[in-house]
């Protein structure tokens, strides 16, 4: 028996052996304790073993009687119940998806994947069916076609690489190139004169915001996330470490979408007076003052549609009702270069 203690973990156990390899166990939905039919060579293999356990309990495949016999049989989820776990256990170098990213998810399965294969047994999933069923996607909808595609290739995907027991033997999905969707908005800068006159016409309360999402390349989760002290009036930055979202209408603040978006962002000196007087007008007191807060209450989050009903018009008066607000994100270079 090894002395080596045994690792706890939320679902199951994992003990290293004396000859250095490693053996799992769980008790089951009837309160038995059952171990995998063999040993792992590594930690994480016994891990794996685990979770397409527990997988199997939360989509109600498992079975006493083949876990008894060391998976010797194995029960196949239909693509629905394996899809729905994935999305809420999913994980993008060590983190758990985004509240938006899992909304976008849900909604392409319910819509554009599900009609067609929830239903469907995810081993009976052939080359064919998908390429039939891609065929008729969404006609006209490239930016879907090609989301709901990648997704549905993904979830085959980690079936076809679960460990030790794959749930099919290969990946059905293997369409080149139909994850990729062409650019159908071309983006049109503004102009110097169009930016101007945009943050001319917001009200005082936006013109800031504006500025700093053309000039800075800002997003607007993580404008309404800055906080009076993300702002380095002495050395001229704006740090950018959160970023919110609006789901399901619920505020949740987090990391910006990608490690990348960690950052210290160099605010142009033209900027500075207009940065000061927002600070001095606009914003409340204390370091975690909201810099654009909604505006009936400081301490919440500014709504995209709040923002939208100064937007729009201001874009109106530039000449511009093309110019998304996503948009000012990618002036930045153009500015740089009419400015010198």
């Amino acid at each position: 028996m090894s002395g080596a203690p045994r690792v706890r973990r939320g679902f199951g156990r994992v003990e290293k052996r004396a000859n250095g390899r490693y053996r799992a166990a769980y008790t089951g939905p009837d309160s038995q304790l059952y171990r995998a039919p063999t040993t792992f060579a590594s930690k994480d293999d016994a891990i794996a073993w685990l979770s397409a356990r527990r997988a199997e309990i939360e989509m109600q495949i498992w079975a006493p009687d083949v876990a008894a016999r060391g998976q010797a049989t194995r029960s196949v989820p239909n693509l629905q119940a394996y899809a729905d776990i994935w999305v809420e256990t999913r994980k993008t170098k060590g983190r758990a998806l985004r509240p938006t990213t899992r909304r976008q998810y849900r909604m392409l399965l319910e819509n554009f994947i599900y009609p067609t294969f929830g239903d469907r047994r995810i081993d009976r999933i052939t080359t064919e069916d998908v390429n039939e069923w891609y065929d008729a996607l969404a006609p006209g909808r490239e930016t879907i076609r090609a989301q709901s595609y990648s997704l549905l290739r993904t979830i085959l995907g980690s079936a076809a690489s679960e460990r030790p027991n794959p749930l099919i033997p290969y990946n059905p999905a293997h369409i080149r190139g139909a994850g990729n969707a062409k650019r159908v908005h071309q983006v049109q800068p503004a102009t110097l004169e169009e930016l101007r006159i945009i943050v001319e016409e917001l009200p005082d309360r936006y013109k800031l915001m504006a500025l700093l999402a053309a000039w800075c390349a800002l997003r607007f989760g993580e404008l309404t996330e800055l906080r009076r002290g993300d702002i380095d009036l002495r050395a001229g930055r704006v740090k950018i470490r959160r970023g919110v979202v609006l789901v399901d209408g619920e505020f949740i603040v987090g990391p910006p979408k990608t490690d990348a978006g960690i950052r210290d962002v160099a605010i142009p000196p033209h900027l500075m007076p207009a940065v000061r007087n927002h600070l001095a007008q606009h914003t409340a007191s204390g370091r975690d003052a909201l810099l654009f807060p909604a505006s009936a209450n400081e301490d919440r989050h500014m709504a995209p549609a709040t923002l939208y009903k100064v937007y729009y018009p201001a874009r109106e008066a530039a000449g511009r009702p093309d110019l998304r607000w996503h948009d000012l994100r990618h002036t930045g270079a153009v500015l740089a270069a009419q400015t010198g």
